[in-house]
């Protein structure tokens, strides 16, 4: 019964697609507020420990996806003239 209870008050589901940026970022905050609630067990808690770790790594790489093409975009040449070339559509 213990385990019942602690499996509803922490449903750990694989998302089918990684979610945008701004939904990860709200999801990690929530994650970080239930963990420093100090209300959760040991089992919720690593649970909950390991979402927020895979969903800051995706956050990051995306992050990092989007500074390579900000850097991209904002390249100059030795002459000076902007670097101009076809981005990888996502």
């Amino acid at each position: 019964m213990k385990k019942a209870v602690a499996d509803k008050a922490a449903p750990v589901t694989a998302p089918a697609e990684a979610p945008g940026f701004e939904d990860a970022l709200k999801r990690l905050t929530a994650i970080v507020e239930r963990l420093e609630s100090g209300e959760l067990s040991l089992e919720q808690s690593l649970a909950l420990f390991e979402e927020g770790t895979r969903l800051s790594r995706t956050s990051q790489a995306q992050l990092d996806a989007a500074e390579k093409r900000v850097e991209e975009l904002l390249a100059i040449d030795a002459a000076g003239l902007p670097v101009v070339r076809e981005l990888d559509p996502e």
